[in-house]
């Protein structure tokens, strides 16, 4: 039963991370709330109610991390689902040589993947059951000129989810969901303006993230014996 599973999310303060935490707690499933902005967790776990479980952490420090998922089998008594969901895309050609952002994209985008894996794998292994939703993009399945170190993070995490998979066969289940433009705000946190403005015309065409959240949960609710394991969601006027 839906009811009874307890969802990890992270990135859960606005878009896509949002719309997930939202869509499942309203089909039935208890929801740990992780990301950097309390106020911002405060309020959706408000709105939800007692399901659900603010967990103010830096997925980027693995100690907070551990620490969150620990808060959250100590209210709920297990873990089932992680979605593997915050992620940043500060998109620049290499030569203009913004390396703080690289190290933040492999920091968010990838290590922070790793470490809530690595948070919630021992429990799931030991319960007999759980599931692990990573979130990539449309840009780990092609890279754009500006978009090297970013493409280069999602395509790894397309990697990692195949990888688990198969060291988890017949134990866990992994889905890896790749969206496109998407109404998540991800646009706006660009700072090099020509890679901004290369992108603006994309915002005319993303559709809302809950459109992520439905996928999300289709994943969730198959029955045991499957597993969804790839997801491409992008608009239907998306070219790449």
């Amino acid at each position: 039963m839906q009811d009874r599973k307890v969802a990890i999310i992270t990135g859960a303060s606005s878009g896509i991370g949002r719309a997930t935490a939202e869509h499942l707690a309203q089909n039935g499933l208890k929801v740990a709330l992780v990301a950097r902005r309390a106020d911002l967790l405060e309020d959706l776990a408000g709105g939800i109610g007692g399901n659900a479980l603010a967990l103010p952490a830096d997925i980027t420090k693995r100690s907070e991390l551990e620490l969150a998922v620990q808060k959250a089998k100590d209210r709920f008594g297990r873990v089932d689902v992680l979605v593997n969901n915050a992620g940043i895309m500060p998109l620049s050609f290499l030569e203009a040589g913004r390396v703080e952002e690289w190290e933040r994209t492999i920091d968010v985008n990838l290590k922070g993947l790793l470490y809530g894996i690595h948070a919630v794998l021992g429990t799931m292994l030991a319960q007999g059951s759980g599931h692990v939703i990573n979130v990539s993009s449309v840009g780990g399945q092609k890279v754009v000129a500006g978009g090297a170190v970013y493409c280069a993070t999602k395509f790894a995490v397309r990697v990692i989810s195949e990888g688990l998979r198969q060291e988890t066969v017949g134990k866990l289940r992994v889905t890896n969901i790749s969206p496109g433009a998407v109404s998540s705000g991800l646009i706006d946190t660009i700072k090099d303006e020509t890679m901004k403005a290369a992108f603006e015309p994309f915002k005319a065409i993303e559709i809302s993230p809950d459109r992520i959240a439905e996928a999300v949960y289709y994943a969730i609710s198959q029955p045991p014996d499957t597993s969804i394991s790839e997801i491409t969601i992008r608009p239907t006027a998306q070219e790449l």
